[in-house]
């Protein structure tokens, strides 16, 4: 499970389609509270959010399933193409991977 944040709608419905296209479960959302809230149940294995919602979920991420802190990837400017996004993705899934091994 991909939690993605972003208050464009266009931007968050493009991440979306291309995450659940490298079938990821996304889950959306436009605001960091209502991602919080939501993460409580989701308990996703990641977050990826623009720069401006990553200030605010520092400090306020849930633990995952096994306690540990959700890794978070931030969208910059480097990232706004799909291919560097899913990349980046996929270097922090393998990187929390084998953290927990």
């Amino acid at each position: 499970m991909v939690v993605v944040i972003d208050d464009d709608a266009r931007r968050l419905e493009i991440a979306e389609a291309i995450l659940a296209k490298l079938r990821f479960a996304v889950a959306p959302f436009e605001s960091v509270d209502k991602a919080i809230s939501a993460m409580q149940a989701l308990r996703p294995e990641i977050v990826v959010a623009r720069l401006n919602a990553v200030h605010e979920l520092r400090g306020r991420l849930p633990a995952d399933r096994d306690g540990r802190a959700i890794p978070l990837l931030p969208v910059t400017a480097e990232l706004a193409e799909p291919a560097a996004l899913i990349e980046a993705l996929r270097q922090l899934i393998r990187r929390n991977r084998t953290q927990t091994l």
